[in-house]
């Protein structure tokens, strides 16, 4: 799986004019799926995403984890952070997992993060969606489960 973290101080997620979701202070996570992930990839992702120290102590450093600031997750799957634009001018997407896989292990990534008493607002998955966030910082980081970040 490959996440990518925005650091927000608000983040939102509309399908078809509607919102659908919408976090205050938090990390916006763009979440796509590999063919071969599993469960244990969206566990690694949750721990990171849940206790990663991105956010600003008094001091002004990254001391404070989402966790530690009582902050929410905007989750939104994208299948196209597995694009591979090596070779010619179109994206190719066989790296990502199929609908029905991608589906699952995403779903499963926003109910442990919320077990984990995180709040948890999503998009709607392969829905065309519009996201709009206020980035804090700026603040990304890219995660990657199988250990390339």
């Amino acid at each position: 799986m490959k996440a990518v973290l925005q650091r927000v101080t608000r983040a939102s997620v509309e399908v078809d004019g509607h919102a659908v979701g919408r976090i205050d202070a938090g990390l916006l996570v763009l979440l796509g799926v590999a063919k071969g992930d599993g469960e244990s990839d969206g566990r690694y992702l949750v721990e990171k995403i849940r206790t990663l120290r991105i956010f600003s102590d008094e001091q002004g450093k990254m001391n404070r984890s989402l966790a530690d600031i009582g902050g929410s997750v905007l989750l939104v799957s994208q299948f196209t952070l597995l694009g591979r634009t090596t070779n010619g001018r179109r994206p190719s997407f066989d790296e990502a997992a199929p609908p029905d896989e991608a589906k699952r292990l995403y779903e499963a990534v926003a109910t442990e993060l919320r077990a984990q008493k995180i709040p948890v607002e999503t998009g709607v998955f392969a829905a065309h969606m519009q996201v709009e966030l206020l980035n804090d910082g700026p603040v990304t980081f890219v995660l990657d489960s199988r250990g390339a970040s």
